[in-house]
This record gives structure tokens, C-alpha cells and sequence, in this order.
């Protein structure tokens, strides 16, 4: 999302970050993070109801991935271009038309009467927060000014990110045991119907003033890429990677993120620019946010598939197990913003992120005794205390050291990653879980692949940050 010379159009022409009593900026934070939280929430909050929900509609056990990429697939592939809109168009326009999508699609998955007709509703709940997400980022960091403000306004985002997604967990499990599968999705409705009336009278309008142009080629490619690519390792879920469908699909989409590549490095108006990816800080910093995201949220997944089918746990079970996650990012959230202003974040991240592997190596401890409900609740708490630290670093990583001029791209691109990094994780490895014969050995596999994962991108971004650059 190119943002690079944004204001909001207040009525005297006067940035909300200048402009905006103090009192309207606390509103305006509010109004986004609780958007951002519900989105996390839907991450997530279907996780444990997933086996309820498969028996209740008549899904098989591989066919339940769709519940989750049938809402990842569009907030994923539609993130770029649903942004650019809000630059050109305004960003509360799309921002609330979002909302209005998200709510009526969760209503439609709350009353399905059938596969299709659910997984119609989740993949509009997926629009809904393709139009949310970059635009909520995008009125944030308008209102607020670069420096301790935009900084903390940053930390309480990415720790309510985190915060909803294990709160979904918690909040799946209970609500499935006790009303049903379908209360989760009448959760986000709920959610949508109580942030939509609120919108429209606190957030200021926002968007470029320089209009640049759409770079429709670089939405072609960039969103055919990302669909292709994700629905490929999704569908390999149900059928492995022999079929020539999810084999036309991976190498289609490869291909359209090539062609967006060289479409970006050569338009005027890019959705992602190159040049500012470039640098150090925003290259290493979003490959943190990358890594972090996408791994944890696919042990989560993981992991809420053994707890239920392995140690025979119930929904409300293990949502009390995943509770810890939630416990322990409220008590952590609040003392990791020090953690960052003392040590720097890109040290934060590299430590974050070698924490979250290591703690997620315990997780290979697990069997199929009783105390190994323990061991995956401590375990998964100690993680997520690392994983909430990688995100509140990386997001400031890599908005450290950019000029002005480029504050708004650079987090075009921590959104980018966000919502990229919760989507491509679960169907990536996820398969492996879903297709294997023995669950435990799947689940073993994942997590060892995950940490391998995380440690050797902790390793390359501690080498990468520490190495010099001109562009830096």
C-alpha cells in the first residue's frame, strides 16, 4: 500500500495527529484495535469447535481446513488491493464498508444450513477483513505521530493481535460446549454490530492527497499470486500435492508473484514498494513478522487438533488450556514495550523469536499421558509471551530509521505481513497434520519443522541486522 504522503482530511485540513484532541485519539485507538481484535478472533475462534462443526455439517476431517482457509484465502489475496482503495477512495469508507461485509457474513456462517453455504460466509468474513485490516493500520498511523505515541499505539495493536487469537481459542472452546459451534460465528456478528455504530462518528477520513494511480497490473498479479498459492497448499490438505490442480496452482502462482515483482520495480505507484523493502530494517524486521506469525498460529492449530483428538479433551477442555495463552500475553503485554525500549528491537526480535522456538521444541514432549496437558499449556504460554514480543519489535523494527516520506509504506508493509503471515501458516504446514495417518506423528512433524523454522530465521535476521548496508 503506497501511503507515502498521508493526511486525513479533517475539516481545516489538519492532520488528526495535530489536530485530534487527545480524548478523540484514545477513541479512535479504541474503535481500531477492538476492529483488529475481532478479525484475530476469526483467526482463531473456530480452531476448537472445528470437530463439532465437521460432524454437525457433514465434513471430513481433512475437508475441516477449508473452515480455516475459506476466510484465509480472500484476507490474504484481497489485503493490497482493498488497501490501495482506501488510499484512493478514503480509508474510512472502505474501512467501514469492511465492517458492514464482515457482520452480514458472519450472520450468513452463524445460520448455515450446509458446507457451501458456511464456507461462502467465512470467505466473506475474509473480504470483510481484507478491507479492515490495512485501512485500520492505516487511519492508526495517521492519527498518531511518529515517535512514542505512534510506538505505543503500535504495541497496543500487535499485543491485542495476539490477545485474539488466543482469546479465540479460549472463547471457541466455551462457547462450543456450551451453545454450540455456530455461538462463535454469532461472536464476530455480535462483535461487528457493536464496533459499526461507533465507527462512523469517531474516525476521521483519511487518504492520499496525491491520488496516486492504480497499479492495476500489480493487483492482478499480486492477488491471482497469493489465491493460486494459498488455495494450492490448501487443497493439498484434501488431496495431497499429486494432483494436478493444486500443481497448476503452485507453479501459476509463483509465477504471478514473479511477474508482480518486476511490475512493482517499474510503476510510479507501487502496492508494495521496492525500494523501501530494501532497506534493512524493513526487510529483516518483516521477515520476523513473517516467521512469527505464521508459525505460531499453525501450533495453535495444530496443537488444538491434539489436545481434542489425541488426549480426547473437550472443546471447553481445551480452550481452558489455550487459556494460559491468553493469560499470559494480558500480563505480558504490558511490560514488553520496557523490554523493547531497553535492549532496541531489533535485539527483541532476534531474542523474541529464539524464545518462541525453543519454548515450541518443548512441545515435542507431549504424548499421549495425562501430564502432557500441562506440559503443552506451560509451553504454549512461555511461546506466546516470546510471539507477542516478535510482534510488538517487529512492527517497530520496521518502522525505525525510515524517513517520513516513507513512514506510511513501511507500515503498509507491517499490515501486509500480519495478515499474510496468520494466512499462509496453517495451510503450509497444517497439511502435514491433517493428511498424516498418525495424528502424533503429524503433529511432532510440524512442530519440529516449525522450530527449525524460527531458529534459523532468528539466526539470518540477527546476522542481517548487524551487517551494514548503503540503503539502510
Amino acid at each position: 500500500m503506497t501511503q507515502s504522503t498521508e493526511t486525513a482530511s479533517a475539516p481545516a485540513g489538519t492532520p488528526p495527529e495535530r489536530g485530534a484532541a487527545p480524548a478523540r485519539s484514545t477513541l479512535v485507538l479504541v474503535v481500531l484495535c477492538a476492529a483488529q481484535f475481532m478479525v484475530a478472533l476469526d483467526f482463531s475462534v473456530l480452531n476448537v469447535a472445528l470437530p463439532t462443526l465437521g460432524g454437525e455439517l457433514g465434513m471430513s476431517p481433512a475437508a475441516l481446513q477449508w473452515a480455516v482457509t475459506a476466510f484465509a484465502l480472500p484476507s490474504g489475496g484481497f489485503l493490497l488491493i482493498l488497501g490501495r482503495a482506501g488510499d484512493l477512495f478514503g480509508r474510512r469508507r472502505i474501512f467501514l464498508a469492511g465492517l458492514v461485509v464482515f457482520g452480514a457474513s458472519s450472520l450468513l456462517a452463524t445460520f448455515a444450513w450446509d458446507p457451501a453455504s458456511f464456507l461462502t460466509g467465512r470467505a466473506l468474513q475474509g473480504v470483510g477483513a481484507a478491507a479492515i485490516v490495512p485501512t485500520g493500520m492505516s487511519l492508526l498511523t495517521t492519527t498518531f505521530p511518529e515517535g512514542p505515541l505512534r510506538d505505543r499505539a503500535l504495541s497496543i495493536s500487535g499485543t491485542l493481535l495476539s490477545l485474539g487469537f488466543t482469546v479465540g481459542m479460549v472463547m471457541g472452546g466455551v462457547l462450543t460446549d456450551t451453545l454450540g459451534w455456530r455461538s462463535t460465528m454469532g461472536l464476530l456478528a455480535l462483535f461487528s454490530l457493536i464496533v459499526l455504530p461507533l465507527a462512523p462518528g469517531v474516525l476521521p477520513e483519511s487518504k492520499n492527497p496525491r491520488r496516486p494511480r492504480l497499479d492495476v497490473p500489480g493487483a492482478l498479479t499480486v492477488t491471482g499470486g497469493l489465491l493460486a498459492v494459498i488455495y494450492a497448499l490448501s487443497t493439498a490438505a484434501d488431496r495431497g500435492f499429486g494432483g494436478v490442480d493444486v500443481i497448476v496452482a503452485l507453479i501459476a502462482g509463483v509465477l504471478l508473484l514473479a511477474v508482480f515483482v518486476v511490475v512493482e520495480s517499474r510503476t510510479a505507484d507501487p502496492l508494495i514498494s521496492l525500494t523501501t523493502l530494501r532497506r534493512r530494517t524493513v526487510a529483516w524486521g518483516n521477515l520476523g513478522g513473517l516467521v512469527t506469525l505464521s508459525m505460531m498460529s499453525t501450533v495453535v492449530f495444530v496443537m488444538g487438533l491434539y489436545l481434542q483428538q489425541v488426549l480426547d479433551l473437550s472443546a471447553f477442555q481445551t480452550g481452558l488450556v489455550f487459556g494460559f495463552q491468553g493469560l499470559a500475553a494480558a500480563v505480558s503485554g504490558g511490560f514488553i514495550p520496557k523490554v523493547v525500549g531497553r535492549f532496541g528491537s531489533g535485539p527483541t526480535l532476534v531474542g523474541s523469536l529464539v524464545g518462541q522456538g525453543l519454548f515450541c521444541a518443548g512441545l515435542l514432549a507431549v504424548g499421549t499421558a495425562g501430564h502432557s496437558v500441562w506440559v503443552a499449556a506451560v509451553c504454549l504460554a512461555l511461546a506466546c509471551v516470546c510471539h507477542l514480543a516478535a510482534i510488538i519489535s517487529y512492527g517497530l523494527t520496521v518502522t525505525s530509521g525510515v524517513p517520513d516520506e516513507e513512514q506510511g509504506l513501511a507500515t503498509g508493509l507491517v499490515t501486509s505481513t500480519q495478515q499474510i503471515g496468520i494466512t499462509v501458516g496453517i495451510p503450509l504446514l497444517g497439511v502435514l497434520a491433517t493428511t498424516t495417518p498418525d495424528l502424533m506423528d503429524g503433529v511432532r512433524t510440524v512442530i519440529v519443522i516449525d522450530v527449525a523454522i524460527v531458529l534459523g530465521a532468528a539466526l539470518l535476521i540477527a546476522i542481517g541486522l548487524r551487517r551494514p548496508r548503503a540503503s539502510a
